[in-house]
């Protein structure tokens, strides 16, 4: 799917939207749905990484202040900074979608 494709369907949850001028690190910016706090939202799809695995590539340079997955039957979103420090902490380069799902404390899940 096409990452634009995957911004539109990800828009529907999201209240004050607004789109980066140019690419950048992040895909759409806005309110989530029953909240009051205004993000950057990374909403890349996920794909076939070198080493054969499915997943998403991060920088810690993004811009972007949540990361978003999408399942077939929900939205689950992930904090960039708690993202960046569960990296220094652990001294990974490699995250697992489980793993963050059981050991971060900021992430939310929107069923669709």
């Amino acid at each position: 799917m096409e990452s634009s494709q995957i911004t539109k369907k990800f828009s529907k949850y999201l209240t004050c939207i607004e789109y980066p001028e140019k690419n950048c690190s992040w895909n759409i910016a806005g309110i989530l749905r029953k909240s009051n706090s205004y993000y950057k939202f990374d909403v890349r799809n996920m794909r076939k990484l070198p080493n054969g695995q499915i997943g998403k590539e991060g920088s810690l340079k993004t811009k972007a202040d949540k990361m978003v997955f999408e399942t077939d039957s929900y939205w689950a979103v992930f904090d960039i900074e708690e993202l960046h420090k569960y990296l220094k902490v652990k001294k990974l380069k490699t995250l697992y979608f489980d793993d963050l799902m059981d050991d971060l404390d900021w992430n939310i899940i929107i069923p669709k």
